[in-house]
């Protein structure tokens, strides 16, 4: 299911129509200076969630794919331990993971900003279905009472409706195989890197050089991180 898991569970490799951007947005704009910052060229960080239960704070694994100038240059994967060390056995199915996998594994307090906070850097996220991994970043984030960041992301899934409406799916397995994109379907890293793929995909048939001009060709909406 998952790639080989090293250090206890890290595993580190080296428009015709105007771009909605919510207020929150433009109010992190002005304070932090953010814009300009990846404007000008397809950077941005892809993350995958994978969860334990139902419950957001639940995360059990994360993968995370940088891309600088449209190429994947580096990429950050860990499993999790839970708050509850416990996996429901219907999401073990979906994602491969038990408890015996994640049991010595760092908490997401442990990897934030050790790790995770520093990967993403000041670079917009992207994921699949982002309400949903968003939802978790934010849930855990407060879970360890840890400061929740204003940060820019768009959802892919919303880009990829946009870009092939013609598709009757546009879930990211669905894609991968109209697209033969060949990936291991729900491990947290190969979920982030197909997900960057298709945004390249998607700059290419609107012919986007960065994402602002992606986001504005497609009629899509980056969003952030509520704080």
């Amino acid at each position: 299911m998952a790639d080989a898991v090293e250090n206890g569970g890290i595993v580190r490799k080296t428009n015709p129509r105007e771009m909605k951007l919510s207020d929150d947005y433009f109010r992190y704009e002005q304070t932090f200076g953010y814009r300009g910052k990846w404007q000008g060229k397809m950077n941005f960080v892809t993350i995958d969630f994978e969860t334990a239960k139902y419950s957001r704070e639940s995360a059990c694994a994360v993968g995370l794919v940088k891309f600088l100038d449209g190429k994947a240059v580096d990429s950050y994967y860990s499993l999790i331990c839970p708050p509850e060390l416990y996996i429901r056995p219907d999401f073990t199915e979906i994602h491969g993971l038990t408890v015996d996998d994640v049991k010595d594994a760092p908490t997401f307090a442990d990897l934030w900003d050790s790790a995770i906070k520093p990967f993403i850097g000041r670079f917009p996220l992207a994921a699949h279905n982002a309400p949903f991994d968003m939802s978790v970043l934010s849930a855990v984030l407060e879970w360890y009472d840890l400061e929740i960041p204003a940060l820019p992301y768009f959802c892919t899934c919303s880009l990829a409706r946009r870009t092939w409406p013609e598709l009757k799916s546009h879930a990211l397995t669905a894609l991968a195989e109209n697209f033969g994109i060949v990936y291991d379907a729900h491990n947290a890293l190969d979920d982030a890197m197909t997900c960057g793929k298709l945004v390249l995909m998607s700059a290419r048939i609107f012919n986007s050089a960065n994402i602002t001009d992606l986001l504005t060709a497609a009629g899509a909406q980056m969003g952030v991180l509520q704080y």
